[in-house]
């Protein structure tokens, strides 16, 4: 990595862990803080996350991995309410490297796109919809929740996206450093009690 791009993906490390910023924002908030001009080499993603690790390590070791365990308990609570819906953990809650300014992104795979959102409105929680770009390079719904988190003290934002059933096939590829991208309940109930040991 080039001094340059290492230099970028440092202070998006830290704007990712200290403002929960997502790596895309994080990566040209600073290039603007740089005073870099817009042609800049980025970093990618991994190289980002490979900082936040680093910025993980020496600065949050203490509070960190309590703050993960807790948006993993309660990202499970979420997955369980929505098992009919298939889904998926993703993210930095999943990857290992949130804190309490994360937000949790669930995948649901569904065979009706609005049987979600019907749900939701079934048992009386106000979200937020909103259209992002999904791993599938396509636009998807994101149902947007603000969760309480007791363990946390503080509302979470829980942003559940909305997939096709047939996208799943693709979904559970590894990346390149062959890491899944997301789990489903049974793979995040394992990883919560490996790292419990």
């Amino acid at each position: 990595m080039s001094n340059t791009k290492s230099k970028i993906a440092a202070l998006a490390a830290r704007w990712v862990v200290e403002e929960g910023l997502e790596y895309g924002s994080a990566k040209r908030r600073a290039v603007k803080q740089l005073a870099l001009n817009g042609r800049a080499g980025l970093p990618s993603n991994d190289e980002v996350e490979e900082e936040v690790k680093a910025y993980l390590a020496v600065f949050c070791a203490d509070t960190q991995p309590h703050e993960l365990l807790a948006l993993r308990r309660l990202a499970w609570t979420w997955m369980t309410r929505l098992a009919a819906f298939r889904p998926y953990l993703t993210g930095a809650v999943w990857r290992g490297t949130a804190t309490k300014n994360s937000d949790v992104y669930i995948q649901l795979f569904c065979d009706d796109s609005k049987s979600a959102e019907i749900a939701l409105i079934d048992d009386h929680v106000r979200y937020e919809v909103r259209s992002v770009t999904g791993f599938t390079g396509e636009t998807v719904d994101a149902l947007s929740v603000h969760a309480f988190c007791r363990e946390l003290n503080e509302e979470i934002g829980v942003h559940l996206m909305i997939y096709d059933f047939d996208d799943l096939r693709g979904a559970l590829k590894p990346d390149g450093q062959g890491m899944l991208m997301r789990g489903n309940i049974q793979a995040l109930q394992n990883l919560m009690e490996s790292e419990a040991l």
